[in-house]
């Protein structure tokens, strides 16, 4: 089986995966116009960055599995790995501590205007007035707009330095001490600092606006550590010279893909932006505890046929039928089952056949689209290796 890795894996973690018999071709400096090709005959690619796009996947005849060694999928397409069948899958939380650390480290650089001191004294300029007027973040107001693994890390590390914490997610956090909040109108004004941490989706994409920026007091903090395509560029520029906001950016618009080159951005010319080089994930202790979870992963998949972490399995409908049969665990006994609703034209959407102790008996639970006749279900029970058959719908 050919593992591709196309992006940077510590050699301990690639050995790993070639003692385990895997052909593995590390290439860490393909793109994603170079991935076509080099992916053609693989079954395994793992990505961090590189983008994985619909050329890659439809033309990988034997691709069955994509792993992205590290949270956010987006720069992988789904919607064309769910027409080939091929399974997506994700590391997340591995890296929420070194994306924690960089958001804090952002913060404090700007209030503190670590880059400019260090600059001016490269440059032979000497300005203790001009960098002795930090507001310090004592006390300060932070918002963290997505209370997932990496905020509730950073509302952590928020907490120990004496801030007050409001938190906007779906779902409580348990654990961690923060207000939640619901409307941005209320909190964004009363915020010294926001610290976002989302993935891309359609209700977040160009989330931070003319409108949010608007809510935003005069001279905000904000930082961006997740992904660029939530902040709308042109107004964050606006925003940057009309009300003095500041902002720590870990992933802009325009980003190049390569490690290495040239870099241009309008945000280059703004003195109260700092941009670091999208390294939010990249520490040692980091990467590897995503290149573990990735050899996990695949090790798991050969071994089980079991995806962790799979990100692209279909979510079952809040409407379904639940088919539930006791059977004594032989051959034909599920195919005749099967068949009995195949007859009614029923689609089954999720199939779980667990073998009791004693390898005997047999409970195979079937979610389905459509519910079963009384007629299926009496076909069912006639049948002599059937023991209990339950049907019911979803609450």
């Amino acid at each position: 089986m050919k593992v591709l890795i196309a992006d940077s894996l510590p050699e301990v973690y690639v050995e790993k995966l070639r003692k385990n018999n895997l052909e593995v071709i590390l290439n860490p400096k393909l793109g994603e116009n170079d991935l076509p090709e080099a992916a053609k005959d693989v079954e395994i690619i793992v990505v961090r960055s590189t983008k994985v796009n619909e050329k890659t996947i439809l033309g990988a005849k034997k691709l069955n599995l994509i792993v992205r060694a590290g949270a956010g999928y987006n720069n992988i397409d789904v919607a064309a790995a769910n027409r080939r069948g091929v399974y997506v899958a994700n590391c997340p939380g591995k890296n929420a501590q070194a994306v924690a650390e960089l958001a804090i480290g952002l913060m404090i650089s700007i209030d503190r205007q670590i880059p400019n001191n260090v600059s001016d004294f490269k440059n032979g300029i000497w300005n203790k007035a001009k960098y002795s007027k930090a507001k310090g973040l004592y006390g300060k107001t932070l918002a963290i707009v997505g209370m997932g693994n990496i905020g509730k890390e950073v509302a952590i590390r928020a907490n120990a330095m004496g801030m007050s914490v409001y938190g906007k997610d779906i779902s409580r956090i348990e654990g961690v001490a923060y207000k939640d909040f619901s409307e941005f109108d209320q909190v964004l004004p009363l915020a010294d600092v926001i610290s976002l941490h989302l993935p891309v989706t359609p209700q977040t994409k160009g989330m931070f606006d003319d409108k949010m920026f608007g809510y935003m007091k005069e001279g905000a903090i904000l930082i961006n550590t997740s992904r660029s395509e939530v902040i709308n560029e042109e107004a964050l520029i606006k925003a940057v010279k009309e009300k003095n906001i500041r902002v720590g950016l870990d992933v802009f618009s325009g980003e190049p893909e390569g490690k290495d080159g040239s870099v241009a951005s309008k945000l280059q010319e703004l003195e109260n932006v700092y941009i670091t080089h999208h390294i939010g994930a990249s520490t040692e202790q980091a990467q590897n505890a995503v290149a573990d979870e990735t050899v996990k992963i695949i090790m798991q998949y050969i071994d089980s046929g079991t995806i962790a972490h799979w990100v692209n399995k279909a979510r079952v409908s809040s409407s379904y039928y639940q088919l539930s049969v006791k059977h004594f665990d032989k051959p034909g006994v599920l195919a005749s089952i099967m068949d009995v609703l195949r007859q009614g034209d029923i689609n089954i959407e999720e199939v779980e056949n667990i073998i009791f102790d004693g390898g005997l008996v047999a409970l195979c639970t079937m979610k389905l689209v459509d519910p079963a006749t009384s007629n299926m279900l009496e076909a069912i029970r006639r049948n002599p290796n059937v023991l209990t058959v339950s049907h019911t719908a979803s609450a």
